[in-house]
């Protein structure tokens, strides 16, 4: 799977302030992989923020200047088109993240400093972490591994000991900017949901209730009433949320906000901030209907809603 695996480096449009000439500039590196026959490559969107151009190097030398077709910033997940026609390099295998183990072997393929076509080794130390990412994004559901993962390796593939594809390599999250034992990869279940979404649409959207929130205002709401949920502020008119019956907070009449509908839990997994509940939403599609644990005048009831598409 080595021929799968590109190392992208990419560049940035700047204005020189005398003599008003564009130059472009080194910004920075990292990897990617073949997705399908038709020439995308999926990586971190991290990797090629803020740039300007990309280019993709395949294991055989070529190089190629790539087209951004989207990315999920919410996701740490960016895909890219080069123009392969002859000898077309192979996409990686997919396997699944869901039936994971503990202590599974796992591979990290990358270019790390620049050192073209690494192997690293290691095992699955964790499963289902949330971290934030920059910009205040947290991204869920995360692997984390001890496989060496360097910034060079961000957007790379892992995988498994059959090869296939189980995760994006992600450096985003080491605090000295050198792997320490803790590497992250955002997991192909997540990869395979967001990705076709974004060839097809150059986005993806996320599936949502229709609810105003606010993680700052729920944390001290959560502390105030006793309760570990989802505070629901307010619901949006003609949304899922309010087609479903759900009721948000009002004023009380000495002034104060009165709780309404307070969600503990998505199809029975429990939710205890904004950014738990957007996680738990994302294992499913627009359309489909979840079912919400929710607490109303202190007594728990289960809610059906069908998601809308969400901004």
């Amino acid at each position: 799977s080595r021929d799968s695996v590109v190392y992208i480096t990419t560049r940035q449009q700047v204005r020189d302030f005398w003599t008003r000439n564009v130059f472009s500039v080194p910004r920075g590196t990292g990897s990617g992989f073949i997705w399908d026959e038709a020439g995308h490559v999926v990586t971190n969107f991290h990797v090629i923020e803020g740039a300007s151009e990309a280019y993709v190097k395949l294991s055989d030398g070529r190089d190629y200047r790539a087209a951004l077709v989207g990315a999920s910033p919410a996701h740490d997940i960016a895909v890219l088109r080069i123009g392969v026609g002859f000898q077309r390099p192979p996409p990686v295998p997919v396997g699944t993240s869901e039936n994971l183990k503990v202590g599974q072997k796992v591979f990290a393929i990358g270019n790390p400093f620049g050192l073209d076509w690494t192997l690293t080794t290691g095992i699955v130390s964790a499963l289902d972490r949330s971290l934030e990412g920059e910009g205040g994004n947290t991204v869920d559901h995360l692997i984390q591994t001890d496989a060496a993962i360097n910034p060079g390796n961000s957007g790379g593939p892992l995988l498994d000991s059959a090869g296939r594809l189980i995760g994006i390599n992600t450096a985003i999250y080491s605090p000295s900017g050198a792997s320490a034992g803790i590497g992250f990869a955002v997991p192909v279940d997540t990869v395979n949901r967001v990705v076709p979404q974004i060839i097809s649409q150059g986005r993806y959207i996320r599936p949502a209730l229709g609810l105003e929130l606010d993680e700052g205002l729920n944390q001290r709401l959560s502390r105030l009433l006793g309760v570990e949920g989802v505070v629901i502020l307010r619901v949006l008119p003609g949304s899922a949320a309010a087609a479903a019956g759900l009721q948000g907070a009002s004023a009380g009449r000495d002034g104060g906000l009165v709780a309404g509908d307070i969600i503990v839990a998505v199809e029975g997994k429990a939710v205890s901030s904004v950014a738990s509940l957007g996680g738990r939403l994302d294992d499913f599609q627009v359309g489909d209907t979840v079912k919400l644990t929710i607490l109303r005048e202190g007594k728990r009831q289960e809610v059906p809603v069908t998601l809308q598409p969400g901004a």
